[in-house]
């Protein structure tokens, strides 16, 4: 099932359907995601700051920013439609 999900993930970057993830980076900051790639589009000392550049990424994009918890759990999804 992993190999599904990654492919899936790996089928959506770089496309109208790429989506930006606010996750908790390696070290105490979060980072702002495009699903498929790493490393991190960018990072942030704190999570407001990176929620902000997800969504205007996602707005630019008409795609979604979706809001990680810090045990990695889908807080909020915030869809922008093209």
């Amino acid at each position: 099932m992993a190999d599904e999900r990654g492919n899936y993930f790996e089928k959506r970057a770089g496309t109208d359907d790429a989506r930006y993830h606010v996750v908790p980076g390696d070290k105490k900051d979060w980072a702002v995601k495009e699903e498929g790639k790493n490393p991190p589009l960018n990072t942030f000392d704190n999570k407001n700051e990176a929620i902000e550049d997800a969504k205007k990424r996602a707005e630019e994009a008409g795609s979604k920013a979706i809001i990680h918890s810090d045990s990695g759990e889908i807080e909020d999804q915030i869809e922008y439609d093209q």
